[in-house]
């Protein structure tokens, strides 16, 4: 067990202990498989012994933790659902989730990003020919390249499809054009899945290309100056007469929304397994603070009100946890519902989970707010949650249309 122990003012004793597996009232491994609680508890350990004692420093300064990310792929997190064949890890959704919220309950902005290269070189996997497997993977699954997904631009976030960066096609090139806005990895990362107009308006006139950096005519906007996720960089990325050969295309031309939105069903179970471990680890070092600190003669756990919060938090994730792993559970056996399901999954878990940061900050009172401690941190990176792989209003309307057609 990692424990950070350190005096607080008046002397309160501050406790964020990590107990996973010990929490009674959440047990962390029902419905799970000995090999998947034994990948759990291998992905919980690396994030205590290389995230977590780096993840403030990295957050303060800005620091993209490469060679942490290279030593997450010696585990095999660098291409955890690539099929074995082309160097990837062969797991399942579900043990992607596990992995995602173990990990994030050391640095939810470094499993994200973890999740978002995994979406990347997943693409290539499944969509990709032989010829860019070999090109491309090999490198994807060791981290010894790194990759982002771009599909946001300026002027067409949640309305993706209206996209208009556009690629044309002169003999074996295409000429590329535009620009791409809130890219994580933007600027480091080595290989850039871009999604671009190629057609008619509209999704089926949209195409996947890889863009590697180094291409005649890519640029970068600035670093972005985030609230959080401040252990992976985001610039925009920009596109000026870019030459790109033809066989970067992943697939045939059109069929590049049909791949963005299967691979964010996928993203969007990560995303919501990172805020289950963030807000697992709040929830667990509030109800530590709660036990220590004293007020009014007597322990905070004593007070009714505080044992509620505590339960409420407690029931919160529990049920958040059930629907992320079986958003998981319906990618992995093709459900009819699979979209349906990660959405309400990123939905209901990012809501929650931000909530449970929010009230574990609350249970700290001024405690909670100051960077001295690690809560804030984890409140300033799930917030984006709510917003990127489709913002919970879309996923919403996502839910909505299944209900009613």
């Amino acid at each position: 067990m990692f424990c950070v122990r350190g005096a607080l003012r008046s002397r309160v004793v501050f406790n964020s202990c990590k107990r996973f597996f010990s929490n009674s009232a959440i047990d962390y491994k029902i419905g799970l498989s000995e090999d998947q609680i034994a990948l759990q508890e291998m992905a919980n350990k690396f994030g205590e012994n290389e995230f977590l004692p780096f993840a403030s420093e990295w957050d303060q300064k800005k620091i993209f933790p490469e060679d942490k990310l290279r030593k997450a792929a010696e585990l095999g997190f660098g291409g955890i659902y690539v099929s074995g064949e082309n160097g990837g890890s062969g797991l399942t959704r579900k043990d992607a989730a596990l992995i995602f919220e173990s990990l994030s309950r050391s640095c939810a902005s470094t499993s994200a990003y973890i999740s978002i290269h995994n979406m990347c070189a997943w693409m290539i996997d499944t969509f990709g020919n032989n010829e860019q497997h070999k090109k491309w993977l090999p490198d994807l699954c060791t981290m010894t390249k790194f990759a982002s997904y771009c599909l946001t631009e300026p002027g067409s976030g949640s309305d993706a499809a209206s996209l208009s960066t556009r690629a044309v096609r002169q003999g074996d090139y295409y000429i590329l054009n535009g620009s791409k806005a809130f890219i994580s990895g933007g600027g480091r990362s080595d290989l850039y899945i871009v999604m671009c107009r190629t057609g008619e308006p509209g999704p089926k006139g949209i195409s996947a290309i890889v863009v590697e950096n180094g291409t005649p005519g890519l640029s970068f906007g600035k670093q972005e100056n985030k609230l959080g996720w401040n252990s992976q960089p985001t610039a925009a990325v920009v596109f000026e007469d870019c030459k790109v050969p033809v066989s970067n295309l992943i697939g045939k031309e059109g069929e590049g929304f049909k791949f963005a939105m299967t691979a964010l069903d996928g993203g969007r179970v990560n995303i919501a397994a990172c805020s289950l471990g963030a807000s697992a680890f709040c929830l667990e070092t509030a109800t530590s603070y709660v036990k220590a600190r004293a007020q009014f003669g007597k322990s905070l756990s004593t007070f009714q009100n505080v044992q509620f919060k505590l339960a409420d938090m407690a029931t919160n994730l529990q049920a958040a946890r059930l629907m992320v792993l079986t958003a998981a559970d319906s990618i992995d056996q093709n459900s009819v519902s699979k979209t349906t399901q990660c959405a309400m999954a990123k939905r209901f878990a990012t809501d929650v989970g931000f909530d449970i940061c929010n009230d574990a900050l609350q249970l700290h009172g001024g405690y909670g707010y100051l960077k001295d401690y690690p809560i804030e941190r984890y409140l300033r990176d799930t917030r984006v949650h709510q917003i990127l792989e489709g913002t919970n209003e879309i996923m919403r309307l996502i839910i909505s249309r299944s209900i009613l057609s």
